[in-house]
């Protein structure tokens, strides 16, 4: 049967680092069609890059470099004052570490997306959407910008010249403006499977979503993210990936051909 249309299912992982272990890397990659490596400022360090690029590659899986601010107690995800100056070098720093583990594997890296806040920071703010996307441009133009659909940062992104994949959120609740409500927000995260399973088929089906004020807004759902890091990452990600296959929808990395 013809698949009405495709979408990339999308996980960070590589979180791991030193003597801790966090996520469930390999048990999860048969379920996504691409993965975002963390790049060591926010977690991850070398060694657990160098492995987590071999897995992705074992299941031909897309990869791409995941840089975030430099805030390893906070996991990236609490906003830090920085210049456009200092997130265009994070950036180059982190997509060339990691570049360098996918090539010296034979391989070559997909796709760019940015981590918890600076990824956030990006959405809204265009001078630091301008840096990142410049830093990316600069050193990788052949790559693809991960961005929060409709955001300052998928602009960016197509005004230096990027290829951009619009991502949307499987688990994460949404303002009017298109925003992503905030993880302190009591609402921020959806816990029920089948309330993010629905939103995700709605997402990829309409090209729409619903808020919560109950209104709905236009988005562009190129690729979803699914987290990995919870307990039960896994489940869900083979029950999300199920889901989308019995709507017809394929799942395949942004920007592969058929």
């Amino acid at each position: 049967m013809n698949k009405t249309r495709e979408v990339d299912l999308n996980c960070d992982l590589g979180e791991s680092f030193g003597a801790y272990q966090l996520g469930n890397d390999e048990a999860i990659l048969p379920y996504i069609s691409s993965v975002n490596i963390a790049c060591g400022f926010h977690a991850g360090d070398p060694t657990v890059m160098k492995k987590t690029v071999h897995l992705a590659l074992q299941h031909g899986i897309a990869i791409g470099a995941h840089p975030g601010l430099p805030d390893l107690v906070g996991f990236g995800r609490r906003a830090l004052a920085i210049s456009p100056e200092e997130a265009y070098d994070m950036v180059v720093y982190q997509v060339g570490a990691l570049a360098g583990f996918v090539k010296a594997a034979g391989a070559t890296l997909h796709h760019v997306k940015p981590h918890g806040a600076l990824y956030n920071m990006a959405a809204v703010n265009p001078w630091l959407a301008q840096a990142i996307a410049e830093a990316v441009y600069h050193t990788h133009p052949e790559v693809i910008l991960y961005g929060l659909a409709n955001s300052a940062f998928i602009k960016a992104g197509k005004e230096v010249g990027l290829l951009v994949a619009s991502e949307v959120f499987a688990d994460r609740t949404y303002q009017p403006d298109g925003t992503l409500i905030p993880r302190r927000h009591p609402q921020a995260l959806i816990t029920d499977e089948k309330e993010a399973i629905s939103q995700v088929l709605q997402m990829v089906k309409t090209n729409s979503v619903k808020t919560l004020t109950g209104n709905f807004i236009p988005i562009q759902a190129d690729t979803v993210c699914i987290h990995g890091d919870g307990p039960h990452a896994v489940a869900f990600a083979q029950k999300i990936k199920k889901a989308l296959l019995q709507e017809n929808i394929g799942i395949r990395a942004s920007g592969k051909s058929s």
